[in-house]
């Protein structure tokens, strides 16, 4: 009966006091996930996001298999396009296309995509504050009236209460800071998003592009959307110059040159170091704002759904805690989950990374001349396997990678029901 009491009390107060359950920092896919798992727990979910809605974000905006399995019901994805067709090329040479009858995945417009995903938070009950730049949280101090409370204060002074906090406002993230999040990895990403003719459109539609860069690690996309084509590169950071000149060649062998650009932008990726923070207390970090990303390809979206569902489900937790020893146990609980399934395909991407760096052209030849090597991109873009899987229950994938050497030569075998679903061609 005193515990009946004593929540009722904390209810009260915090009515009093406007204490929120969760605060979300960043409305983003990160963001918008965690508020919407939170609020589909019952709990008061508030929003912020520094921008007003809808806005661009640079990104290629493919949305793989996993992205689409972490999404909230109902949810029905703005495509622009279908991808069944992918274009191999080396910096420019031994172009070959690879195609697939099932769609392998599709392309979306960010700034719908996040929209919609913010909408299903709201239609959850969370609410939405948009202008709101967070400068800092506190966990201690004068503006914090008890343990169980953090004090989210925004630019210009005013100060928000929760039991709970999640950090999902990208890779230069405040609440990042505040967390103690460390980074080993850094990429540059451009992009131009290119407005072109019906004719040429139509020359794309359904099928994307990866160039293999000139520089270590790099490659360059062109993803369709209708009537624009979203065309860019990565590369590590310090090499700006470099990856601006790649960015251009790549734009001009492609015959694109003529055509000007609607946006032109730039974004840097940050991967998190295996022994970086997730939480702090009683804030926790996701996405972007984690550093949680596929080291060698950089993809972000299906981490940040992710990441966002576990930290708002794990949020929910954490708020209810009212002790440190079970805010602790509970934070532990959504590292735990973070490191068990995303921190795995992390490990994984960065050994492939390193390999790639070395042996692009190995890369190149195995995706475009190898059946199983295209099933395994198939499979994992479709999300039927992730590459952790994948590495895990192929030894020979495992000794190439231990090896950064070629993989030996496999014996052709019949053909399967699979390769129905295949072609290959030279473009």
């Amino acid at each position: 009966m005193s515990g009946e009491n004593s929540s009722a009390d904390d209810v009260q107060a915090d009515d009093v006091q406007r204490v929120w359950d969760v605060v979300v920092v960043g409305a983003g896919p990160a963001g918008a996930s965690a508020a919407y798992a939170a609020a589909v727990a019952g709990r008061r979910v508030l929003l912020l996001e520094k921008a007003e809605l809808p806005r661009y974000k640079t990104c290629g905006g493919g949305i793989i298999g996993p992205s689409r399995d972490a999404l909230p019901p109902g949810f029905e994805l703005p495509l622009k396009d279908r991808v069944h067709a992918v274009t191999f090329s080396n910096n420019g040479r031994f172009t070959r296309t690879r195609r697939s009858k099932q769609m392998m995945f599709g392309l979306i417009n960010r700034p719908e995509f996040d929209q919609q995903l913010v909408e299903h938070a709201q239609k959850a009950g969370a609410e939405l504050r948009t202008g709101a730049a967070v400068q800092r949280v506190e966990q201690h101090g004068s503006a914090v009236p008890d343990r169980r409370t953090v004090a989210v204060v925004l630019q210009g002074g005013e100060t928000l209460l929760a039991r709970a906090v999640v950090g999902a406002d990208g890779s230069a993230s405040r609440i990042g800071a505040h967390v103690g999040v460390k980074v080993d990895q850094v990429d540059l990403g451009l992009e131009a998003e290119i407005p072109v003719p019906e004719t040429v459109a139509e020359d794309w539609k359904g099928r994307v592009l990866i160039d293999w860069g000139p520089m270590p690690g790099s490659y360059g996309w062109v993803f369709p959307k209708g009537d624009t084509l979203t065309v860019g590169v990565i590369s590590a950071r310090g090499e700006g110059a470099a990856t601006k000149r790649y960015l251009e060649d790549f734009i001009a062998r492609l015959g694109l040159a003529g055509f000007e650009p609607s946006i032109s932008s730039g974004h840097l990726t940050r991967c998190r170091a295996d022994d970086s923070p997730l939480s702090r207390g009683r804030v926790l970090v996701c996405g972007d704002a984690a550093g949680l990303l596929e080291p060698w390809t950089r993809e972000g979206i299906s981490f940040a759904l992710r990441s966002g569902r576990l930290a708002g489900e794990w949020a929910v937790r954490i708020a209810e805690a009212h002790d440190a020893v079970d805010t602790r146990r509970q934070a532990l609980n959504y590292a735990f989950a973070i490191k068990a399934g995303l921190g795995v395909e992390m490990s994984v991407g960065k050994r492939m990374l390193a390999v790639f760096e070395r042996r692009p052209g190995l890369f190149h030849a195995v995706l475009t001349g190898f059946r199983p090597a295209w099933r395994a991109f198939k499979e994992i873009t479709q999300g039927r396997t992730s590459l952790g899987e994948l590495i895990r229950s192929h030894p020979l994938a495992q000794r190439a990678l231990t090896a950064f050497g070629p993989e030996p030569a496999a014996k052709e075998t019949a053909p399967t029901e699979d390769q129905a679903d295949e072609e290959t061609v030279t473009s």
